[in-house]
């Protein structure tokens, strides 16, 4: 893995995904960290409810909001706050 250009200075905390595998954790996304650096691991597992519960929620707003008519709601909006107002003469 290569380390980073840029070096932390103080503390720095970053959560990351792992797996442990073969009596190791094995970072499951890009760690940027120089060699030999010593950090603290706290280990939360990730339990199959936790993992149900998300999945249950996914497409919890199908069927509720209208997609389209929210995004041309949101350009309009943004169209009216951008004119300028007409200026009297």
């Amino acid at each position: 893995m290569k380390t980073s250009k840029v070096k932390a200075t103080g503390n720095m905390e970053k959560v990351i995904k792992a797996r442990f595998l073969e009596g190791a954790f094995k970072p499951l996304e890009r760690v940027e960290l120089e060699e030999g650096k010593e950090v603290t691991v706290t280990i939360r597992e990730v339990t199959n409810e936790t993992k149900d519960a998300f999945e249950m929620a996914m497409g919890g707003w199908k069927g509720k909001i209208d997609c389209e008519k929210l995004i041309n709601d949101i350009y309009k909006s943004r169209q009216l706050s951008t004119k300028r107002p007409a200026v009297e003469l």
